[in-house]
């Protein structure tokens, strides 16, 4: 099968409204600037603190995603200050993370390290003394094995690229790859290969700015079941997911400029026939969520200019708004309800501007 059903819900019976949309995702923005505080910044949920020193900064599920994303959403917040606060504080007490073994250059990841923090902090205040931080902490990276997006050269690279020194971190990051076109992930204990835009191909041919590149590999991991499409994780990995982070809503969303149709469609289709996902298992958010997925719809909807995935992505937005009032608020970008409020915002003007990846 090529996804599990048990993992998603029925779709909400509320029908969309723009009002109502615009008001929901004003009120998560409101309620996290409001529960911000100065030394601790947010409580953490249970799985975002897992093994973490608290507070958590980062950019993935701590206080600079939130941050971010409360100046996209223009929330009445100084972000600036926060970011100031959050970086300032990472700097003097870097986040260690246990049970898990991480790269050595651990402190340059773009998700979970400094260099997402101090990115945030530049784009709300840049200076010329965080440029250096983070170029510093871009060329510390470049000898990383993890070779994917959350830990990797790929993550520096795109905040290289928008520093206008991405030439280091392209060669170093080409020079890794293996001689069949796949990387190969050193992360976590493990060794593997993987498809997707976060510990895989796609997320590095990303950075490289070559999504092109990934097409024939995707079109051979491609698996059909009538009119529907997904993707495994990657090769010696057969365990079916369909969510941002590994299945057919990440491919569409870092591909549907160039994805054939027939794949772009066949993986928007099974996102949206499996449904929202169920709120006990996977909730609202965009890594594994309800609003990652959602926007793989408002991807379709781009590419093809058929409002039925724009009406589409606006039934996930609703859902997973629906989702976040009912399940205890969870103060972050990645699996929280900032990433929620930011798709909704997305789905009220039409576009899609996947968070942190597509501002890069």
């Amino acid at each position: 099968m090529l996804y599990r059903p048990d993992w998603h819900e029925p779709l909400t019976d509320r029908a969309w409204d723009a009002a109502w949309t615009h008001d929901a995702s004003a009120a998560i923005a409101a309620d996290a600037a409001a529960a911000f505080d100065p030394d601790d910044f947010w409580p953490a949920g249970e799985w975002d603190a897992w093994g973490a020193t608290l507070p958590l900064k980062d950019v993935y599920c701590g206080a600079a995603g939130v941050v971010w994303g409360l100046a996209r959403l223009d929330a009445d917040f100084d972000a600036a200050g926060a970011a100031a606060r959050v970086h300032e504080r990472f700097v003097a007490e870097p986040t260690q993370l246990d049970g898990v073994e991480l790269p050595p250059q651990k402190r340059s990841s773009l998700f979970n390290g400094e260099t997402g923090i101090a990115w945030v902090r530049y784009e709300l205040e840049p200076t010329d003394e965080l440029r250096e931080t983070l170029l510093d902490l871009v060329d510390a990276n470049l000898d990383n094995e993890a070779n994917e997006l959350m830990w990797g050269v790929p993550g520096t690279l795109l905040v290289a690229r928008a520093l206008g020194e991405p030439e280091p971190s392209e060669a170093a990051l080409r020079a890794s790859r293996d001689d069949d076109g796949w990387w190969t992930q050193h992360i976590y204990g493990q060794e593997f290969r993987s498809l997707g835009p976060v510990h895989g191909l796609l997320g590095n041919v990303f950075a490289l700015g070559e999504v092109e590149a990934a097409l024939p590999f995707v079109r051979e991991r491609a698996l059909r079941d009538g009119d529907h499409v997904n993707w495994a994780p990657g090769p010696g990995d057969d365990n079916m997911r369909l969510q941002w982070c590994h299945g057919a809503p990440g491919i569409v969303v870092h591909t549907a400029h160039v994805l054939d149709e027939d794949l772009l469609l066949g993986g928007a289709q099974l996102t949206w026939d499996a449904g929202p996902f169920d709120r006990s298992e996977k909730g609202a958010g965009l890594c594994h969520g309800t609003a990652g997925n959602g926007y793989a719809l408002l991807r379709a909807f781009e590419r093809t200019q058929d409002e039925l995935w724009l009406r589409r992505a606006r039934a996930f937005a609703t859902h997973a708004l629906e989702q976040a009032q009912s399940l205890p608020t969870r103060y972050s970008l990645f699996t929280g309800g900032i990433g929620v409020a930011l798709f909704a915002r997305d789905c009220l003007e039409g576009r899609a501007s996947f968070p942190v990846l597509d501002w890069l």
